[in-house]
This record gives C-alpha cells, structure tokens and sequence, in this order.
C-alpha cells in the first residue's frame, strides 16, 4: 500500500514504516501528526486519484526529530560592475516515520 501525500508545498510518496523528511511541521518530537492532503492511494493494484484530494484519506506519522538540512551557497554577480554577494541557506526538517495509512 503507498500514498502520494502534500505537505510543505511538496508531494511525497509513502509506504508504511518510511521514514522521511518533510518542511518543518509545528510538533514535538515523538508526536503523532495526521497529513489528510492525501492526492493518491494505491492498494492491490487498486488505484484511488483524488480530485483533488481521497476522501476520507489519512496519513498517519511519528515525528522522530527536528532537524536543518545542509548549507546552500547563494551567490550573486554582475558583470564589469565588481557586485558579488554570496550568502548561505539551511531549511528546517522534520523527520517522519510513516505509521498508517489508511484509505
């Protein structure tokens, strides 16, 4: 069984017993959260497409941690003006365990 689900403006695709890495979600570590964004489900070769999203579908996870990803450099130049600027970028992570999915 997967899902396709929306969190943070991305889509991911999710199994029970996954662990990922979403856009920070405002919980405590060892939390439970439900993501109904559900866009797909798929189950025995059975597939259900939301329009927009499953109804009554859930995503259920475990928040595992907080976390930043790693440094991005962002650099900026003009040329023949001698403008450069560099600066650096760390999102904020939160890491899921997928629990239960349920359709």
């Amino acid at each position: 069984m997967f899902a396709i689900i929306e969190t943070g403006g991305k889509q991911y695709r999710v199994e029970e017993g996954q662990v990922i890495e979403v856009e920070k979600i405002e919980a405590n570590e060892g939390d439970t959260v439900e993501i109904t964004d559900v866009l797909m489900v798929g189950l025995d070769g059975e597939i259900k497409v939301g329009q927009p999203r499953v109804e009554g579908a859930r995503v259920e996870a475990r928040v595992l941690s907080h976390k930043r990803a790693d440094k991005i450099v962002v650099f900026k130049k003009k040329a023949k003006t001698g403008y450069k600027k560099k600066t650096g970028h760390r999102q904020h992570l939160t890491v899921l365990k997928i629990e239960k999915i349920v359709a």
